[in-house]
């Protein structure tokens, strides 16, 4: 290209020459803004570097980037997705180059906030007016009227707009961030595993501003007041070794004054090293979550941290109610099933045994979290049809004709009938293992006949073990057997009454099984 480059009549000769000699690196030492130089002249390169190499914004230099080609430029920007400003020539390879270059960066990498500052020698072949219309470029200057003041303030000025647009882009990215994992914490079903959701949820909203914030690797913990004393409940980085489950925590006294400050306030606390954020749930239990910091968060951080904050606060809330719900339902549930097995002369300690074992067995089994909660909880509703059944039957000492075990069976599909009803996930379940834990594997149960895996899971781990306890328990009809005789009947029941893999899991963990008699024994 013939044309002048940026005024470079203002600049002396012996300059160019000293220019020249430097060597053209992809960048310079000083790190900072990342500006890129796209020009197929070597002399343009050397020229912009030489005007703007002293140029700071927001106490932070320049970081030379340079390609010579619209094909170099694309793999330096696939290389550096944190390019600020683009000073781009339109004709260097093709007569479209730079244009296309333009295209590349906006729909296919769907970069919208780098700057491009598109500099040509011959407007001709890119009419100012048609090329502003058409492509998403930020300014059009020729390279005849870009003195050096000129690429000075053209240049700061588009470093300014794509700070902008970056703490807009963080911005929105830290709501989207604050709404999606507050929606996850909800999932958290106990403190301990909810204050571990806060502190990972916290530590990736922290690390969405990484050119200002120090959190590469966040250190910190969650804790909640128990007769006065605060207990860490989950921490991370240096404070990893913290936990409900693990060694204890040991604060120092800078750590713990800060937390003291925020719990007499009753409000969070900002700090140059660290920041404590309170919560106090409307139940009036209180929490903390502390980060460490090296230095102030600036408006924006402190802003996304109490939005978060406020959030969890919420979340938290709706977790205890949850909780307390839940531990509400499961007192009611177990009552009514120890009511439902006194009636027939059975002990409370039956109802929650099956309850614990069940628990056991499905986890054993490799059923999730979830899965295993429902298993607990409704299987003390096993026998709920038995409040149907007549007294002289229910509770005769001998054993039954024909005619009464019949009736006696229709406690399965009364129980199915109560329980049927409802929507909750904890009443189907229990209504399932009221029909089906008296069906057997080999198809000879009642009261459909199922067989194998037509079964419901949760019946077959109803089914064994509700016999493995009730033979070791003493009945109206009967003593307990004793534990070899117990073992002796379940395995040659394996594969006839019983679900074999089942029968193959609870004898290679009987120990533990017994284990949980003994804790809620008759």
């Amino acid at each position: 290209m013939n044309d002048m480059k940026l005024g470079i009549s203002t600049f002396p000769s012996d300059e160019l020459l000293f220019a020249a000699e430097q060597e053209p690196a992809l960048s310079r030492a000083v790190p900072g803004w990342k500006l890129l130089i796209v020009d197929d002249e070597e002399e343009v390169h050397v020229i912009t570097r030489m005007v703007l190499e002293g140029l700071t914004f927001s106490g932070k230099g320049l970081t030379f980037l340079s390609a010579y080609s619209g094909a170099q430029a694309r793999e330096l920007l696939r290389e550096h997705g944190d390019i600020a400003v683009i000073l781009l020539d339109v004709v260097m390879e093709t007569g479209q180059a730079g244009l296309e270059f333009v295209e590349f960066i906006r729909s296919e990498l769907g970069n919208r906030c780098v700057r491009i500052i598109l500099r040509t020698g011959q407007p001709g072949q890119a009419p100012e007016r048609e090329v502003i219309t058409r492509y998403d470029i930020n300014d059009y200057k020729h390279k005849t009227e870009l003195t050096a003041q000129k690429l000075f303030s053209t240049v700061t000025t588009a470093i300014r707009s794509y700070r902008d647009l970056n703490v807009i882009e963080k911005s929105r990215q830290g709501l989207d961030l604050i709404v999606t994992s507050t929606r996850g914490l909800f999932e958290r079903r106990n403190l301990e595993l909810f204050a571990q959701g806060v502190l990972d949820q916290m530590s990736s909203l922290l690390r969405i501003n990484e050119d200002s914030l120090f959190l590469h690797s966040p250190s910190g913990f969650a804790a909640t007041v128990r007769d006065g004393d605060i207990a860490v409940l989950a921490g991370t980085g240096e404070f990893g070794h913290c936990g409900a489950e693990k060694s204890a925590c040991v604060l120092d006294d800078s750590v713990t004054r800060v937390l003291q400050q925020a719990l007499r306030q009753r409000e969070g606390v900002f700090a140059e090293d660290a920041f404590v954020q309170y919560f106090r749930s409307r139940r009036g239990s209180e929490n903390l979550l502390y980060f460490r910091l090296d230095r102030f968060l600036n408006p924006f951080e402190r802003r996304l941290v109490e939005v978060f904050s406020r959030n969890v606060a919420i979340a938290l809330d709706n977790m205890l109610l949850n909780t307390e719900l839940l531990h509400s339902q499961k007192e009611i549930i177990l009552t009514l099933g120890e009511c439902v097995e006194s009636r027939s002369k059975e002990t409370a300690g039956h109802v929650r045994r099956v309850s614990e074992c069940c628990s056991l067995l499905a986890s054993k089994l490799g059923l999730d979290s979830l899965e295993v909660d429902l298993v607990r909880l409704a299987s003390p509703m096993h026998d709920v049809g038995k409040i149907g059944i007549p007294d002289s039957i229910l509770l005769k000492p001998g054993k039954l004709t024909v005619e009464e075990f019949e009736v006696m069976k229709t406690h399965t599909l009364l129980g199915y009938r109560i329980l049927k009803g409802s929507s909750r996930p904890m009443m189907r379940a229990a209504a399932i293992i009221a029909h089906e834990h008296h069906e057997r594997w080999n198809g000879a149960g009642y009261p459909r006949g199922l067989a194998g895996q037509d079964i419901h899971p949760y019946g077959r781990i109803v089914c064994l073990v509700d016999v493995f306890d009730s033979l070791l328990s003493r009945r109206v009809y009967k003593e307990p057997w004793p534990l070899e005789q117990v073992r002796d009947f379940i395995l040659a029941e394996r594969g006839e009454m019983f679900d074999p893999d089942m029968v193959d899991t609870m004898m290679g963990q009987l120990d533990a099984f017994v284990a949980i008699r003994q804790e809620f024994p008759d």
